[in-house]
């Protein structure tokens, strides 16, 4: 819920304390931001460049998830997530931040996508939603959170930087090349950069040392179906990739990176 991440949030325009009236947030000077019917909130602070993912996408990656495909991303990610206040940049459905809240950990997912925020928004009572793009300066006090989850999302090392406490981490989730490799190989998905890994690493390394990376892999066997989802979840679904129209096996292959704070 919204008001459980009040303390955590800022006003996008001046930086000031947010408070909320009936169905709006707003600061001491006046500006005030929109609380969606769903339970988001909208800090976007004007147009924002691009939409995110579609209803549709939306609805594909939801089902695929609930179906427990990639349960094991989750249970590994909420082992390494600190108790405290957590920040999901580019939370999607919430899928992944409610895993990793806990018994007692708070959160807010952050993410451009409207269809997404409607469903993180109602994902766990300890979880709050926000529309802001990842890229624009984020309505997060400084120094907010025990750990930042960016899985499969854009990353902006300074905003992560700035808002998470001294002690705090960033756990990075990224595919690697064998992610889902026999859909790209037989039916024309969007392949993983070979030299992703890296880039990833280069774009953090001015505020952010790496502590440790594992290597998650497993084995899904999929129906007709469930292929079509999950090329329906992903930005293949805008290239016209096609599906199988039988059983399929396919392999889903992440890493997990856990950065830490670089010394001011």
């Amino acid at each position: 819920m919204i008001d459980g991440a009040l303390p955590y949030l800022r006003c996008p325009n001046c930086g000031q304390p947010l408070h909320r009236r009936e169905q709006a947030l707003r600061c001491p000077r006046g500006h005030s931001f929109d609380l969606a019917k769903q339970g988001y909130a909208d800090l976007s602070a004007g147009r924002l460049p691009h939409t995110g993912d579609t209803a549709e996408m939306v609805a594909d990656r939801e089902t695929f998830l609930a179906a427990g495909h990639y349960d094991f991303i989750a249970d590994a990610l909420a082992a390494e997530v600190p108790s405290g206040f957590l920040i999901d940049a580019g939370v999607g459905t919430g899928f992944y931040l409610s895993r990793a809240l806990g018994e007692t950990s708070s959160g807010v997912g952050l993410d451009v996508s409207k269809p997404a925020l409607r469903r993180a928004a109602r994902v766990h009572p300890r979880a709050a939603a926000v529309l802001t793009d990842l890229w624009r300066p984020l309505p997060i006090v400084d120094g907010a959170a025990s750990a930042v989850l960016n899985v499969f999302a854009p990353r902006n090392g300074a905003e992560f930087r700035r808002v998470l406490r001294p002690d705090g981490v960033l756990l990075v989730v990224t595919p690697t090349a064998e992610h889902l490799r026999e859909l790209i190989t037989s039916y024309g998905m969007i392949g993983v950069d070979p030299d992703k890994d890296q880039r990833v690493r280069d774009s953090l390394g001015d505020y952010f040392r790496l502590k440790d990376a594992i290597t998650l892999e497993k084995q899904m066997n999929l129906s007709a179906a469930e292929t079509r989802t999950l090329i329906g979840m992903t930005p293949s679904a805008h290239h016209g990739a096609a599906a199988p129209d039988g059983d399929v096996t396919v392999t889903a292959a992440v890493q997990i990176s856990t950065y830490r704070r670089k010394s001011d």
